[in-house]
């Protein structure tokens, strides 16, 4: 009997973003911090937002000295997200050459129950969020569509799959982002503009130490124990890093995800007790 043995030939495919323009928001700490780095080290160019200015320079001056590619550029607006008007007038006055990545990440809402919150504080969560996203949105897909590329990745919350105690606001927030973002996944695929969400679980940043302190104050424990208690929520037992979140971001970005849209991809060490 004669069989026929098929060679699949396997290449290695290297994730590159050489070429790719990135706006970056909420870039100076954190998770946003984190995938501007990682950008930066697979070869984009980056234009970064936040709101403060001296460490957006600090950040410039570091990265220029460690290209890995002597065209690489990074550029900066300095705009604050409580302000919507102001960040749409920072971008409509900005020059872009190109943008191929958006990634919308900004600090999640002040800690409290859903019934309890202040109207206001729905309110400055629905504009720091979903407003400002629609207005980075807005100033830059006409630049995609005609390029016929796009990534459009937001940083939203596991609360989207599974709502979180005691953060009421962000829950409801991060649900409406997400369900702005799936729509436009449906609308602009046939631009090739990708749109994805990534849902971080509990990750070392300075917002998950705010959470644990404020919890601790509120039942008057010790801050590591209510660490331990959320680790011990978590089957990988660690929280996450926020390098970690950003190589998920990498993935989205680059040609290996280019199949990959309209998703929630949640990146918490198995803490979810959903699929």
């Amino acid at each position: 009997m004669i069989t026929n043995k098929i060679q699949i030939k396997r290449e290695k495919m290297d994730i590159t973003l050489k070429n790719k323009t990135a706006i970056i928001c909420g870039s100076t700490q954190g998770i946003g911090y984190a995938i501007a780095e990682l950008y930066w080290e697979y070869g984009a160019n980056l234009i970064l937002i936040a709101r403060n200015e001296s460490k957006l320079i600090e950040i410039k001056k570091s990265f220029e000295g460690k290209k890995v590619d002597t065209n690489q550029n990074i550029n900066y607006i300095v705009a604050d997200f409580d302000n919507p008007e102001e960040l749409n007038s920072k971008l409509q006055s900005f020059s872009f050459d190109k943008v191929d990545i958006l990634i919308n990440n900004t600090g999640g809402p002040n800690a409290g129950m859903a019934h309890t919150s202040k109207i206001e504080d729905y309110e400055l969560a629905f504009k720091r969020h979903l407003i400002c996203n629609q207005i980075l949105v807005q100033n830059i897909v006409e630049i995609m569509k005609a390029n016929k590329f796009g990534r459009i990745i937001n940083i939203i919350s596991t609360s989207v799959k599974q709502p979180l105690d005691n953060l009421g606001v962000s829950n409801t927030i991060r649900g409406a982002v997400a369900n702005w973002s799936k729509t436009l996944a449906n609308e602009l695929g046939q631009f090739n503009i990708t749109v994805n969400n990534i849902l971080p679980g509990a990750t070392s940043t300075e917002r998950l130490e705010n959470i644990i302190k404020n919890k601790a104050n509120k039942i008057n424990v010790e801050s590591n124990k209510v660490s331990e208690e959320m680790i011990g929520e978590i089957p990988l037992n660690r929280f996450a890093e926020p390098k970690e979140i950003a190589y998920g971001a990498l993935f989205l970005a680059s040609e290996m995800g280019s199949y990959v849209s309209g998703i929630n991809l949640p990146i918490d060490g198995g803490r979810l007790k959903v699929l």
